[in-house]
């Protein structure tokens, strides 16, 4: 899952996002550029983005599997397949001129390539492995274990990124864990249809698994813009995802032709429930939602900062159950509303944590210009 922020936080989420030391606002040069009403209009435009991409991408993969869908593999490559739609914001953005002393040597380049190349190994696995919790758990079931990745990464950013660990993140993790710990031992599970108990807790397993190795992602990610890169623009940021994006990719199509299951793709089509035409829109819609949703992942990093834009793409998963009970008439017992307000809960604390973190940068900015002023 991309940075489901991107990847994409998310890369975002979606993909994929990156997750600052401290959590407070990335370049607060733009709180000067922008006046207040622009900035809050490009922070609800990126979380439109996330919220409608992310939950899109998680009902359209639900509805793959529910008409006949069977391909882990094709579940898994739709999941960065559209990467070059981000292109399109990169085009867009003003080129800079780079500082000749901090440009990059061929053995730095080299390096960068080997991380890139790493990461997006690392990209394709998680999404099969959210793939498969996905063909095996309802849309429901799904998003609230998958919210469980914001727990997984207050813990990873403290050991890896030496983020702090103040009592409202860590009341964040216990809420989340207790959420997720709830989903586990409930009996009565609502899976797809023919889904054995076995492979329910296949899916289940796969999705928790998938949380974790998304938040290292995440971790690893901050630790490359720290260590190698050293930087933390959005043209850098969005790079990052295109080459991720462009190995996992890669490396699911291989899996694809290697696995066979390319073989069984035009008997899909063919016996897709709401006809061929729908099978291709539906692959198609599923990898446009993954980028939008991308693309709100990497916004809100450039704009606000990329906790807040994990935050935002946790709360999504949170709320997605309501979606999955509206299109796809999913099962809503009492332990799973108990688990999704649990989640809200959770995502709630982490964000007024940033809303703290937040509001301590905006005032150590405004100290810093009136002493310029002065």
């Amino acid at each position: 899952m991309i940075l489901h922020a991107a990847e994409s936080d998310s890369l975002i989420d979606s993909q994929e996002t990156i997750l600052p030391k401290d959590g407070i606002v990335m370049d607060p040069t733009l709180l000067i550029k922008l006046g207040r009403w622009q900035w809050w209009f490009l922070v609800s435009i990126n979380i439109f983005f996330l919220l409608v991409g992310q939950a899109a991408a998680v009902l359209l993969g639900r509805f793959y599997y529910d008409q006949g869908g069977n391909s882990k593999w094709m579940a898994t490559l739709v999941q960065t397949a559209a990467f070059p739609v981000l292109f399109i914001p990169l085009y867009f953005l003003p080129s800079q001129k780079e500082d000749q002393s901090t440009s990059s040597t061929p053995h730095s380049i080299l390096v960068i390539a080997l991380i890139y190349f790493f990461l997006g190994l690392i990209i394709a696995g998680d999404n099969m492995l959210y793939s498969t919790g996905l063909l095996y758990l309802s849309a429901s079931t799904y998003s609230i274990i998958s919210s469980t990745q914001l727990a997984f990464n207050a813990v990873f950013s403290y050991f890896i990124n030496s983020q702090k660990f103040t009592a409202l993140i860590f009341n964040a993790v216990i809420i989340l864990s207790l959420s997720v710990a709830l989903i586990g031992v409930n009996d009565d599970s609502d899976g797809p249809a023919g889904v054995s108990s076995r492979k329910h807790i296949i899916g289940f397993i796969c999705t928790l698994a998938a949380s974790a190795i998304y938040s290292l992602l995440l971790s690893l990610m901050q630790l490359t813009f720290q260590k190698v890169l050293k930087k933390e623009t959005f043209s850098v940021v969005l790079q990052m995802q295109i080459c991720t994006a462009f190995v996992a990719t890669c490396a699911s199509l291989v899996g694809l032709f290697a696995s066979g299951e390319w073989k069984t793709l035009h008997g899909e089509m063919e016996n897709f429930g709401k006809g061929r035409v729908s099978y291709a829109m539906t692959l198609v819609w599923t990898a446009v939602s993954w980028q939008v949703c991308s693309v709100g992942v990497v916004g809100l990093i450039f704009v606000v900062s990329s906790l807040f834009s994990n935050v935002i793409s946790t709360l999504s998963l949170a709320v997605t159950p309501i979606a999955a009970v509206i299109v796809f008439h999913d099962k809503m017992n009492g332990v799973k509303v108990i688990a999704m307000l649990m989640a809200i809960w959770g995502s709630a604390s982490y964000i007024y944590q940033n809303y703290l973190d937040d509001s301590k940068a905006r005032k150590a900015l405004a100290d810093v210009s009136d002493l310029h002023n002065a």
